[in-house]
């Protein structure tokens, strides 16, 4: 065979080859596992297409399995997958496939090889292995797909315009192979996708999260953020974020440009961390920045609390782009109001009080907080950035000393609400929640000691000033 695969592999495909010919159809390894064994990249995912019916095909392999594993039909799609070991494999019929030009939904007719390598996206996505007996193993490879693996371009087998207009989430596709293997665009389909821009409107949300989120994985997600700006697709699938973008000058003073700014936190918050909503932060963590802007003749542009209006932004955000409505959207909206607060704490004499504040504020949080606030510091003052890290380091060792001594993290005041009704005799009101509050309040401010004796001193002390007294 033409490309590298492991024997299990190796044994699954002539597996298939023997299943195709005994229903005398020509069968094809085709798409990315084939572009990424050429690379030498990991893959779980297989797609194998045959002349004929793909989903018949899948059930005969599924057969010479035992135990037979669970066959995946989707007779909508004329699709079949099956799972076999740690490998996902597709099964479909060769096809013609077209969108109407306002549509979502392509029309799909049963074509050959040659019309199914021609509806592929790029060339690198094009190449195609046989499984038939009469040249296993071979490469066809009609677009010069691995002349572009070998240049590292992506560009499309037709026309670009007719291969977008097909189906116009391939323009974002383009920018995510780009972004993740580190391709560049071929001049001619970087311009179709410029010229195209405004047919990305027809593909759902879900479908361009869903690549906006592959290109945020990616190791340097800024390459597909900058791509997206410049060809314009960003200014309509996410324009808050474009907001971000250029600087203005008045007086002679400008401020930075807050959308190249925030790609490099990203960057930085990536070169750190996997985590897909942590990087989420570091995209929105500036976001309120825009609304927030003025110029003041005494200190300049201010953006003053564009932490809150930020944070108070990502829930409409995340609606929008049909993002996660939960506890993910939860800790990205917390990142963002959060990610002033360790800043304050790297000047000297800075009271315990603080300390525990944010650690209260944080809770687990915490040190996913501080690697944004790391990330956030993108002078090109190496002398600076160095600075500005050590203070942080120094604040780290404040988070820790405090939280041993306190233990304040994911902390609740050691006397209830509960506990407050029963002692004087209370149902839910205001009053139950002013007394809490006290108490949280003093301890979080370390004027009384983080305990139940201490506590309920001063509770009854506090109690005097709301009239309140113990049930006897």
């Amino acid at each position: 065979m033409d490309i590298q695969c492991t024997e299990k592999e190796l044994f699954l495909f002539r597996k298939i080859a023997h299943a195709a010919g005994e229903m005398n159809v020509p069968c094809y390894l085709i798409g990315g596992f084939v572009r990424d064994k050429i690379l030498g990249r990991p893959t779980k995912d297989a797609d194998i297409v045959c002349v004929g019916d793909g989903m018949e095909l899948a059930n005969k392999v599924a057969d010479r399995f035992q135990p037979r594993p669970f066959v995946s039909l989707f007779k909508n799609f004329g699709t079949a997958q099956i799972r076999i070991e740690d490998l996902e494999i597709e099964f479909v019929g060769a096809r013609k496939e077209s969108y109407r030009y306002h549509s979502r939904n392509p029309e799909v007719v049963p074509g050959t090889l040659e019309d199914d390598q021609n509806r592929r996206d790029f060339t690198i996505n094009a190449l195609a292995v046989s499984l038939n007996a009469a040249n296993y193993g071979k490469l066809i490879d009609p677009f010069n797909g691995i002349g572009d693996l070998a240049e590292k371009i992506i560009q499309t087998p037709l026309d670009p315009l007719q291969t977008f207009s097909d189906d116009p989430l391939r323009m974002l596709r383009a920018i995510r192979f780009a972004t993740q293997l580190a391709f560049s665009i071929a001049p001619r389909t970087l311009q179709a996708i410029k010229d195209d821009a405004h047919r990305i409107r027809i593909v759902s949300q879900e479908r361009i999260t869903d690549e906006l989120n592959k290109i945020i994985l990616a190791k340097t997600p800024s390459v597909g953020f900058d791509l997206l700006y410049q060809t314009g697709l960003l200014h309509i699938i996410f324009p808050k974020m474009v907001d971000l973008a250029g600087a203005e000058y008045i007086d002679g003073i400008g401020h930075k440009d807050n959308f190249y700014h925030t790609l490099q936190v990203l960057d930085n918050i990536s070169a750190r961390t996997d985590d897909l909503w942590l990087r989420w932060s570091a995209i929105l963590h500036d976001i309120g920045k825009p609304p927030t802007r003025k110029f003041e003749k005494e200190h300049g542009w201010t953006f003053h609390g564009h932490e809150v209006v930020g944070g108070r932004m990502v829930p409409k955000i995340f609606e929008r782009l049909k993002l996660p409505q939960n506890e993910k959207m939860r800790f990205v909206r917390k990142m963002v109001e959060l990610h002033l607060r360790p800043i304050s704490l790297t000047k000297e004499n800075i009271t315990d009080s603080a300390i525990r504040r944010l650690l209260f504020d944080a809770g687990d949080d915490i040190d996913s907080l501080m690697i944004l606030c790391e990330a956030d510091i993108t002078s090109r003052n190496k002398q600076k950035v160095k600075r500005y890290l050590e203070n942080f380091e120094l604040v780290r060792v404040r988070l820790k000393e405090v939280e041993e001594k306190d233990r304040i993290r994911n902390w609740q005041p050691p006397i209830s609400g509960e506990m407050i009704m029963e002692i004087f005799g209370l149902k839910p009101c205001k009053k139950v929640g002013d007394l809490k509050n006290m108490i949280r309040e003093a301890i979080l401010d370390g004027e009384i000691e983080n305990s139940y004796n201490a506590a309920y001193e001063y509770m009854m002390k506090m109690a005097a000033t709301l009239d309140l007294k113990p049930v006897v």
